[in-house]
């Protein structure tokens, strides 16, 4: 299930002033530097927590719609089976944009919204349809289904603490090991089994 970014956060969890503050460092010369350690941090906590820290509009890319009546047989009106719905793995979610499938003319249809029903507040989220609706049928072909969502936290405060300390300390990993960080195009992140445990209670379980 293809996760695919289509506008990037504005702003990072962690301020520039933050992390030079963590660092003790006063001069503006490594301050592009210190901003990409910021995104470093920050995507490799979004990709092990399975989070978006800050709001970001992203595409999710099936090949069919799931459940028992994926090609559009209903199993009864209003009923739905495990494995029924649509798993957002990427919290929180705060909104669901759209669900676009080709049907079997290959023409994109956009389902409407009142005939699907989110559930936002689970983590993931989940989405099935209304009651007394199916999934409609789709062309059997890869990539016939997309759900467009918006995901973050509202802003940087409601970002969870513990997971901005541990930016914070992974900056300053970062920074004293900005060699290893500048030869090496994505920067290094190498395990810190204390540290690394601050973003456990905030892992989203995607099995």
């Amino acid at each position: 299930m293809p996760l695919v970014i289509v506008n990037q956060p504005a702003a990072e969890p962690v301020t520039l002033d933050e992390a030079k503050l963590h660092l003790r460092v006063d001069a503006v010369e490594d301050d592009p530097l210190i901003g990409a350690l910021i995104s470093a941090a920050r995507l490799h906590a979004e990709t092990v927590t399975a989070r978006q820290l800050m709001p970001a509009r992203w595409k999710l890319v099936l090949d069919c719609f799931p459940g028992p009546s994926l090609m559009g047989v209903p199993i009864g009106v209003g009923f739905s089976l495990p494995g029924h719905a649509i798993l957002i793995h990427k919290s929180p979610v705060q909104q669901i944009i759209s669900i676009r499938y080709r049907d079997m003319s290959s023409v994109w249809q956009e389902m409407p919204a009142a005939d699907y029903v989110a559930d936002l507040s689970s983590e993931p989220a989940r989405i099935t349809p209304a009651f007394g609706k199916v999934w409609p049928p789709v062309l059997p072909q890869i990539g016939s289904v997309e759900v467009l969502f918006d995901a973050g936290y509202a802003s940087a405060d409601q970002v969870p603490s513990g997971i901005k300390r541990w930016m914070l300390m992974r900056v300053g990993s970062l920074y004293q090991h900005r060699e290893e960080f500048s030869v090496l195009p994505a920067g290094r992140i190498d395990p810190l089994p204390f540290v690394d445990g601050l973003l456990d209670p905030y892992r989203v379980v995607t099995v």
